[in-house]
């Protein structure tokens, strides 16, 4: 599997292309998204700048997402955060669900940003506001790329962080419904159930940068 430290970007190679990999950013456009709740190409928020797709402070792009839903997968991507910077990629989006939209694997500027300094539940690489991340977790100093991933196979979910599981959890368990309850989510219906939904890229109005955003569609799982 691809790692930042790929001499090319935003591509395939031969095995990852047998395996299955797919790119959901091709380093040149924004093909393949739109925005949240809209069929509607990007705001100018997003741009693509030398193979990078850049979230541009101050300029409202809007949550995007892909034209897509996905059921399981495993699903990489690099990213690198500005400081006091704060992003996230959320996964099984449903659009019907606004009060939560998706599960949010999270990336911050862990002690820069107010959020972040709440606690280790907002900080990166948690299940934003429902789950910690731990607080020896791999994390490069704030402006360096970070490679994440997070594998969703029938209800059992991980996210990792520069090579190294940091989260796990499952699906619809008594335990991720006991932290759903505690969270800000608790009255979003069916937060923590598995659905088919959408790969999100959140806006927040502060600087962030991906590229190699790859996925690899899984045979649906049943629990």
């Amino acid at each position: 599997m691809a790692g930042e430290t790929d001499a090319g970007h935003n591509q395939l190679t031969p095995a990852e292309k047998a395996a299955g990999w797919q790119l959901l950013f091709n380093g040149t456009s924004l093909e393949g998204w739109r925005l949240y709740g809209k069929q509607a190409a990007p705001g100018a928020g997003w741009q693509v700048q030398d193979g990078v797709l850049k979230k541009v402070s101050k300029i409202r792009g809007g949550d995007i997402i892909t034209v897509r839903k996905f059921g399981d997968f495993d699903l990489t991507w690099e990213w690198r955060i500005s400081p006091a910077g704060n992003n996230g990629i959320k996964y099984l989006v449903l659009e019907e669900r606004t009060a939560g939209p998706g599960h949010e694997y999270q990336m911050i500027d862990d002690t820069g940003n107010p959020d972040g300094r709440r606690g280790p539940k907002r900080q990166t690489g948690s299940f934003y506001d429902v789950l910690p991340a731990p607080p020896d977790k791999p994390l490069k100093p704030v402006g360096e790329w970070n490679f994440s991933r997070v594998l969703l196979q029938g209800p059992h979910v991980e996210h990792w962080l520069n090579g190294k599981k940091i989260l796990e959890y499952e699906l619809g368990s008594p335990a991720l419904k006991a932290a759903v309850a505690e969270s800000k989510f608790r009255n979003a219906p069916g937060f923590g159930d598995k659905v088919q939904g959408y790969i999100m890229l959140t806006d927040h109005e502060d600087e962030c940068w991906f590229r190699n955003i790859k996925i690899r569609p899984l045979p649906l799982k049943t629990p």
